[in-house]
């Protein structure tokens, strides 16, 4: 008896073939079924956030905060988040002018430390009518005339915000809650640092130190020294009003949070955790994706998809990357450090440096390079072969030849355990077996 696994791939699926006898269990969020066989219509996900945005969480309505706000500034997420703001943008413009139909609104797309979006790609992500009738504005982390000093978060970092954000008269940010491999959930105040903060900023926050607490790891707020600078760079920019959706896995709508920052994100992640959290199921090799486009898009982004295969693999096993990479590997930093010797010569390096040395990028490699000297890594990519080997990983171009690798590696005996989507579920960590 065989057991086929459809795992997301770029814009479509790919597929796997397991002996039965070798699979221990197919890791999903608990809503997973229900949800994909009847996902919800337009209709029903424009309700949703509409119900979020008269009932917020901790703040006044929204269009309440915009009476008398004669700049208002929407921070969104940027071309590398499956944020569905073609259904939110909307309705939270409306709800802005439902209460100052003169406010002058700016839309700053929360890049953090990637690449600007093309109009192109804003048409595909706003709508084109949006587009054209609103403004739009690429947040740059490198311009240093771009930022506004509010003073020192609790890692020691000067938390620089974008001029723009921090001198309107009201600020507001959508974004989406999902696991996050070190700041615990991604949304809330995440619109802030590293959306729209300094290079200088985002590098402190991400240094080797904060990455390696403990409490800087998936589904952790409490403690976290990460989402601890970010809640403080949020309240310092005067962040007043959030709207977050969670997403079940085909990234449809079904659930929303509005209102404060803090209160109205925590709603949120424990309406995550309650369906997406997941009892860890250990295997040999662990086959793991980024969740398909548009986070497998570059390897950058594919620590996260790691994380959860991290909590379920058996020491010494094996993990199974599947991830197109159709844009590469990321940025230059990232790519250049990965490239630049193996996994122990790379730790060493980014462990040796101080917190304002950080390098932008370097938490990735981190995350990488930490799993390669337990594990070994099989990524499956369009990525050319020569430079994944080179990297530390072993490369294959399906997830068949994946297990069949990995078979090899930890013998014909080995059980295995397939998380479709490594980015949505959240385990929940007991004793390794």
């Amino acid at each position: 008896m065989q057991t086929i696994v459809s795992l997301p791939y770029d814009t479509g699926h790919v597929e796997l073939t397991i002996p039965g006898e070798a699979l221990v269990g197919i890791v999903r969020p608990v809503h997973s079924h229900s949800v994909s066989d009847n996902p919800p219509s337009l209709a029903e996900e424009k309700r949703i956030v509409s119900e979020a945005l008269e009932h917020p969480i901790g703040t006044p309505r929204l269009r309440e905060l915009a009476k008398g706000a004669r700049t208002v500034v929407i921070v969104t997420s940027d071309h590398t988040r499956a944020l569905p703001s073609h259904i939110t943008l909307p309705l939270l413009l409306k709800e802005i002018r439902a209460g100052n139909p003169d406010a002058q609104i700016t839309m700053i797309i929360a890049t953090g430390l990637h690449r600007g979006m093309t109009h192109d790609e804003m048409v595909a992500r706003f709508g084109a009518e949006v587009v054209v009738s609103e403004r739009f504005v690429n947040h740059d982390a490198y311009d240093k005339d771009n930022f506004i000093d509010l003073g020192t978060l609790p890692s020691g970092s000067k938390c620089e915000i974008n001029k723009l954000a921090v001198q309107a008269d009201l600020l507001v940010a959508e974004g989406f809650v999902e696991p996050h491999f070190f700041a615990g959930f991604s949304g809330g105040r995440k619109s802030i640092l590293p959306g729209i903060a300094s290079q200088d900023c985002v590098n402190i926050n991400h240094s080797a130190k904060a990455i390696q607490n403990p409490n800087a790891t998936t589904g952790v707020l409490d403690g976290n020294p990460i989402h601890e600078d970010m809640i403080v760079a949020a309240r310092k920019a005067n962040l007043a009003f959030i709207l977050n959706v969670v997403m079940d896995e085909s990234k449809h709508i079904r659930a929303a949070f509005a209102g404060d920052v803090d209160a109205a994100h925590r709603a949120g992640c424990a309406s995550l955790m309650e369906s997406n959290g997941v009892d860890q199921v250990f295997a040999d090799v662990v086959v793991t994706t980024n969740g398909g486009y548009p986070l497998d898009q570059n390897l950058y982004q594919c620590p996260k998809g790691l994380a959860s295969a991290l909590a379920c693999v058996h020491t010494g096993g094996v993990i199974i990357l599947v991830a197109a990479c159709r844009d590469g590997l990321g940025g230059e930093n990232f790519g250049r450090m990965m490239l630049d010797g193996d996994a122990g010569a790379r730790m060493e390096r980014i462990l040796a440096q101080k917190p304002e040395e950080t390098i932008s990028e370097q938490w990735c490699v981190q995350r990488f390079s930490e799993a390669m000297m337990q594990y070994r890594i099989i990524l499956v990519s369009t990525l050319d072969p020569t430079i994944v080997n080179r990297m530390g990983f072993i490369a294959a171009s399906t997830p068949q030849e994946a297990w069949e690798i990995a078979r090899r590696l930890v013998g014909e005996t080995a059980t295995v355990a397939v998380i479709p989507d490594g980015v949505a579920v959240i385990p929940r960590r007991k004793n390794n077996g």
